[in-house]
């Protein structure tokens, strides 16, 4: 797979960048060593205690970091899969604040034990006693640990946006640990500082004692307004990435997919995030790809009665229009497939415009036709005369044009029947549909099919025509016999050349 190419200019930059942080331990180390000379008057010795941080934590860590950062630079170029570099991303802090804080050790170490190998004739330097010696070094090691972690992890929050707005590459190997981060940038804040001064409260008196706690509160200050900073940021950064992509996700803006920025539960919580929304994306297109075939409607309706326990089944009055072309199986006989299904679709969709505009829904298509309902699951009020509006209109649309590349006038057949019907959810396991059954949806089929022996275009039952009174001009044929009923019922034929009032005051 070739990766889309990252300036060299820009990986240098970003390298540049990484180094920088990864030794800026050593700018704060210069200002705790100023601080510690200062208040002991030693500046004779400070090329020696400022020359150790330099060449620790600026020379040493400076190379270390540079090897450490060699297989990202190799991936960045293209010449790695990212799949090899993940881990390296991934454990950058730990990495860097590591080496930060053995060099620290040992930098501090060496300071606090000056004055018991160095004599200076004009400096008089002040020994450490054995607990304020652990304890400056414990707390140095510690301190200059958090920070490295927390500056670099910022960082790695920066580099990792770089990745994926270049790449498409996000981290998905989360072993840190959220609440334990916070947990050590607290103590660190708050506990390490005033350890040192309890140290230095049992450890010194007099002058000595105040000079050493004037120093603690000064390198303290200074060391911890710098770290928190970084600790904030690393620490809250992701959650208001995470955060402003959850808001646009709720507003409606599928398209989010959040970078992972950091290897704890919120940068696994942000790849659950981009799974989820992935997730809502493929149910979207599934949602707009089977509305074309089910009315969306339905759905909508399904969902609004789940709460009332309906979908096992239930019972209400409606009018059902069956609709069907005439001769299809000939048509289909002389034309291609892909022509076939061009035409067909151009019909359904002329179809279905007049049976939405009459509050209708469409409920299966079958082949050539479809099944659709009113005032199930929709409230459809006055639902017959819509049913029949929807007819006519359908009829008047179907004649006036005609439909694929070639040309074809469909001619269409029109079942409606009005009466009790039974709703609700059939399947088994998770393939379920929502369907109405009964008489009346089995009347309507038949009169559809009975409308090629009488010559007609829309038959509807006696139930639909005392629905709609004097509305539209139907035409009784009679008492006849109908597939599937031992009693014979009254038909009628609705005339769609003759202009009836619509139910809705427009005509689609």
């Amino acid at each position: 797979m070739t990766h889309p190419a990252i300036p060299k200019a820009d990986i240098a930059a970003t390298r540049r960048r990484y180094l920088l942080m990864a030794t800026s331990a050593c700018l704060l180390d210069l200002s705790i060593t100023l601080i510690f000379t200062a208040a002991l008057g030693t500046w004779a010795n400070l090329w020696r205690s400022g020359g150790i941080g330099l060449v620790l934590l600026l020379g040493v860590n400076g190379l270390l970091a540079w090897r450490l950062f060699e297989p990202i630079r190799l991936y960045l170029e293209g010449a790695l899969p990212f799949a090899d570099v993940q881990r390296r991303l991934t454990q950058l802090p730990l990495l860097v604040a590591r080496n930060v804080a053995v060099l620290g050790l040992a930098a501090s170490a060496f300071r606090l034990s000056t004055p018991w190998w160095v004599e200076l004739a004009d400096v008089v330097m002040p020994k450490s006693t054995v607990a304020d010696f652990v304890t400056v070094c414990l707390v140095i090691t510690v301190f200059y640990f958090t920070y490295a972690y927390f500056v670099v992890t910022d960082y790695l929050a920066g580099l990792c946006l770089l990745i994926f707005r270049v790449r498409g590459d996000t981290l998905g190997l989360f072993f840190g640990s959220y609440s334990r981060k916070l947990l050590v940038a607290l103590l660190v804040i708050s506990v390490a500082p005033l350890a040192a001064i309890v140290v230095d409260l049992f450890s010194y008196e007099g002058e000595r004692q105040r000079v050493e706690i004037l120093i603690d509160i000064g390198a303290a200050g200074i060391g911890v307004a710098i770290s928190a900073f970084f600790i904030g940021r690393s620490l809250i950064g992701p959650l208001r990435i995470l955060s402003d992509a959850m808001s646009r996700v709720a507003a409606g803006d599928l398209g989010q997919r959040v970078p992972v920025t950091s290897n704890d539960e919120v940068g696994a919580l942000t790849g659950q995030f981009n799974a989820m929304v992935e997730g809502l994306r493929e149910r979207e297109r599934i949602r707009e790809t089977f509305g074309r075939y089910v009315d969306e409607s339905v759905a909508v309706a399904i969902l609004k009665r789940q709460g009332q326990g309906v979908l096992s089944g239930e019972t209400g009055e409606a009018t059902i229009l069956f609709t069907d072309i005439a001769g299809f199986t000939t048509i289909a006989e002389y034309l291609a497939p892909h022509e076939l299904v061009a035409a067909l679709n151009e019909y359904l969709e002329t179809v279905l415009a007049p049976i939405r505009a009459h509050g209708g829904v469409v409920n299966t298509f079958i082949g050539d036709g479809l099944f659709a309902s009113f005032n199930m699951p929709l409230d459809c009020p006055d639902h017959a005369a819509a049913a029949v509006g929807a007819a006519i209109d359908i009829q008047r649309a179907v004649n006036s044009r005609t439909f694929g590349d070639f040309g074809m006038a469909f001619a269409t057949r029109i079942g409606i029947s009005t009466g009790y019907v039974i709703g609700g959810s059939v399947g088994a396991g998770q393939r379920m549909s929502f369907t109405l059954l009964g008489d009346t949806v089995n009347l309507a089929a038949r009169l559809e099919e009975l409308n090629k022996h009488h010559g007609t275009r829309i038959l509807a039952s006696r139930s639909t025509r005392d629905a709609c009174g004097e509305r539209f001009t139907f035409a009784s044929l009679g008492s006849l016999p109908v597939r599937g009923r031992s009693e014979s019922i009254e038909i009628f034929s609705v005339d769609p050349n003759v202009q009836g009032p619509n139910v809705q005051g427009k005509s689609p």
